[in-house]
């Protein structure tokens, strides 16, 4: 079987969980026989993807009078926006560019009177993200029509569009892979654009994936997308293989406490923030540490000078690679106070390397681990409580880190891997 996938990002080159898990999905099909061509918008040369061929959409070349593209490009409005737009940002910054783009951006970028040309695409996240998700599906129809295949797998928002028009060239089934959904990053407030992207994907698709139960209950009730066509598979996490920052020292006397993803509104560090001031109220033998950027990161720095909890509370910016693994082995709690989280690879990387977890019950993850102490986003005192007692009572982490270990290294990639296949194999044999 050969997939042609569609993806945004692929390691070390990553922004947040997405990359990550498309490493991991693509590893584990590899396993299972499964044959992948993985389209990245910009490949930078130093990526290691095994036996999964990576094309490079920037060094694809389109032919945009063939008659193919024509219907694509025709009804296509590249809309400039002069803000970044992240595949999992916030409300705030999502006004922002909303507002920016009702005032000012209506116009349409002049199609440019070509027959051939490549498309340079950032790789990234930046002001021109729309007209390259618009672009990127003309570049997908060039691939779909050069490359033999069976099957069409795209990976969110972004690639949707690329997935649809991969579909439409050749007449392959289309799988969409919904890792986050626009309610998931901004709440009841939603970017109009992006939703539409995510519904046209989703109706387009002949099978959804979810990656937990929480999310597939939104693509129902919220984008009215069939509960048949919609399938729950959980994503896995790598396996440390040689755990070589497990127990690092830290250098300091107090326990370590940490958070670790972007800190925006989905991930909800200011519960954290709020946790750790009653944690230090009884304890002050405890340092706090916010490892992430995003777009509430000032906002939290000055909460943390108001509280007047900075000389116990470290902010270390993005973290990845072993820089992630080495802050791990120097935590003794990790906290995920998620207001919305689909899945959360995270925990399992934390309880990977002996760390025991505290996750919000608004969390896919939480579906699936039995060892880690849940409890609700906004309840910063039982989220305190649970710090505290990991902290103060040996026998609590103890049993988490010996569990918890066990229990995450039977959450593999490779489940999930044969799900996706099962899903495959259903998906082309009903079409």
């Amino acid at each position: 079987m050969k997939v042609l996938m569609f993806g945004w990002e692929f390691p070390p080159h990553i922004s947040g969980g997405l990359g990550t898990a498309c490493y991991g999905l693509t590893k584990a099909l590899n396993k299972c026989d499964v044959e992948i061509i993985f389209v990245v918008p910009k490949a930078y040369g130093d990526e290691n993807p095994g036996s999964i061929r990576l094309v490079n959409a920037s060094d694809i070349e389109v032919n945009v009078s063939n008659e193919l593209y024509k219907e694509h490009w025709n009804k296509t409005s590249f809309l400039e926006i002069d803000s970044t737009l992240m595949p999992y940002t916030t409300e705030e910054e999502y006004f922002e560019i909303v507002e920016k783009f009702s005032a000012t951006k209506h116009s349409i970028v002049e199609k440019q009177n070509f027959k051939s040309q490549k498309f340079e695409f950032s790789g990234g996240y930046g002001k021109n993200l729309i007209e390259e998700v618009k672009r990127y599906a003309l570049i997908a129809a060039t691939v779909a029509s050069q490359h033999d295949f069976d099957i069409i797998h795209s990976h969110d928002w972004l690639t949707y569009y690329a997935g649809i028009e991969a579909k439409r060239i050749s007449g392959k089934p289309l799988v969409v892979h919904m890792h986050a959904t626009e309610f998931d990053r901004s709440g009841e407030n939603v970017n109009q654009i992006v939703y539409d992207i995510e519904k046209a994907g989703m109706h387009a698709a002949d099978k959804v994936i979810a990656v937990s139960n929480l999310t597939r209950n939104i693509v129902i009730s919220r984008y009215g997308v069939d509960p048949d066509r919609v399938v729950t598979v959980h994503n896995g996490v790598e396996p440390n293989e040689d755990n070589a920052y497990i127990d690092s020292k830290k250098n300091v006397k107090e326990k370590i406490v940490t958070f670790l993803g972007r800190i925006t509104y989905q991930k909800g560090p200011e519960y954290f923030v709020e946790a750790a001031k009653k944690v230090l109220q009884k304890d002050k033998n405890v340092r706090f540490v916010m490892a992430g950027s995003g777009d509430l990161l000032p906002k939290m720095i000055r909460r943390v000078a108001k509280l007047g909890i900075a000389d116990k509370f470290h902010f270390t910016g993005f973290l990845k690679g072993d820089d992630v693994d080495k802050m791990f082995g120097m935590s003794d709690v990790y906290v995920m106070p998620s207001v919305s989280e689909p899945f959360g690879i995270s925990p399992l990387e934390a309880m990977r390397s002996n760390v025991p977890v505290i996750i919000s019950k608004q969390s896919g993850v939480a579906e699936v681990l039995k060892h880690a102490i849940k409890v609700d986003f906004w309840d910063i005192d039982a989220m305190a409580d649970a710090i505290y007692g990991l902290l103060h009572y040996s026998s609590l982490p103890n049993m988490f880190k010996h569990f918890g270990k066990e229990e995450v290294d039977n959450i593999k990639w490779d489940q999930a891997g044969f799900k996706v296949k099962e899903v495959y194999l259903e998906t082309i044999n009903k079409k």
